[in-house]
């Protein structure tokens, strides 16, 4: 069982001293966050991605290898990366590059995002977003398993002879996670392919994510990847702790109530009520979420959000020794008792390499022989503009 946090990477005011950090100020926050988790014990730090303000996150990987860099074991991921805005070529060659960095220590959760206009910003149709996210997701999934590889679809140009570099770490791409807070059809693709499913469960009641996950297990099963025990589930949570339980919701009302995504709504009792936002002592959060197994089964990750909504860097720091030092400790102990011998454990580099190659060497990945496009084979469009402009549709003129 996994334990770690995530970030959405907002800028926002603190409600109780009218100050906003600048963005260097929540870059160089999130680093210091990062490297706090893993001083307490968790196991993994997750970075949203944004292309519009008040967030920061534009480039996760960047901020990931940096992370890596001064840490020893935190596996660094994703709480998304945008399946569909981005060219699947160059996730492919990002998190390939983020996994060598750090050592295996990377995965990565794929998801569609909750900005509609980012998908114009890049040039993308909204309305086509789920085949959108099915047909990239393909490509990418290819592009780390065959050296080599042609293809053709609706919404990219086609490849041919195209080789991804670097190749993955030992020959073993870095573990995917779908993330969804609301479609079926994203529990789908990550049965089919085997992957894992998160469910970032932080909005709405348990019934809605407990319908999606048990979709997600049946499938897995039918499409033969094991029972729908072994499918690899990861659930997201909220937390804000502090010994007494009144101060820790007179502490935290003033954010709840002015969050750029939940405030002015219901209230902070309500909205406890009706998702997994927990705010009382530590115990409360270790009831809470020890019961999560009852709901949605045996699962291999638990993310929590902390540095949202304002809150000062010190008081996250406060709250993650809290997690760390009495929640987290308590939870692995609750959530490992009576578990059955045949839940695997969250995938990690180490395990997959494993699963792949036994007692083997794994395999250092060599790029195949060259094909054409993207080495240094004769390109289809060398001989004239005007070939190459008709390539692309643009008629004779080249242009």
């Amino acid at each position: 069982m996994q334990f770690g946090i995530f970030s959405v990477s907002d800028i926002t005011e603190d409600p109780t001293t009218g100050t906003t950090p600048s963005e260097a100020d929540k870059i160089r926050a999130a680093v210091t966050v990062a490297k706090h988790a893993e001083e307490v014990g968790l196991d993994v730090f997750a970075l949203g991605e944004h292309h519009n303000p008040p967030f920061w996150s534009s480039s996760p990987t960047t901020t990931l290898a940096y992370i890596a860099a001064q840490t020893e074991r935190l596996i660094v991921s994703t709480a998304t990366t945008l399946i569909t805005t981005n060219d699947p070529v160059k996730i492919a060659e990002d998190y390939a590059m983020l996994q060598h960095l750090s050592g295996g220590r990377a995965d990565l959760m794929l998801g569609r995002g909750n900005t509609g206009p980012v998908y114009p910003w890049f040039g993308k149709d909204i309305r086509q977003g789920l085949p959108l996210a099915i047909e990239s997701y393909n490509l990418l999934h290819r592009l780390w398993r065959e050296d080599v590889v042609d293809w053709e679809g609706k919404f990219r140009t086609p490849l041919q002879g195209f080789t991804s570099t670097p190749r993955p770490l030992d020959g073993v791409a870095p573990f995917v996670w779908h993330g969804s807070i609301r479609t079926p059809e994203i529990a789908e693709q990550a049965a089919y392919y085997g992957d894992g499913f998160f469910a970032n469960n932080i909005f709405w009641p348990k019934e809605h994510y407990q319908r999606l996950i048990t979709l997600y297990r049946q499938r897995f099963a039918h499409y033969g990847h094991g029972t729908p025990e072994q499918a690899i589930v990861g659930l997201g949570g909220q937390v804000f702790m502090r010994a007494n339980s009144q101060d820790a919701v007179r502490e935290f009302r003033p954010y709840f109530d002015n969050a750029p995504v939940y405030g002015h709504g219901p209230s902070l009792e309500d909205f406890s009520e009706m998702t997994p936002l927990t705010v009382g002592s530590p115990q409360q959060v270790i009831d809470r979420y020890a019961a999560m197994r009852e709901t949605y089964g045996d699962y291999q990750r638990q993310l929590f959000l902390l540095d949202h909504a304002g809150l000062p860097l010190k008081t996250v720091l406060e709250q993650l020794d809290i997690l760390g030092g009495e929640v987290v400790p308590v939870l692995r102990r609750e959530l490992q008792k009576n578990r059955p011998a045949e839940v695997p454990d969250a995938p990690t580099h180490a395990s997959l390499v494993k699963a792949a190659y036994g007692d083997q060497s794994p395999r250092q990945a060599v790029p195949g022989a060259n094909r054409g496009d993207n080495l240094v084979g004769e390109s289809p469009y060398q001989d004239t503009p005007a070939k190459a402009g008709a390539a692309f549709g643009l008629g004779n003129s080249g242009r």
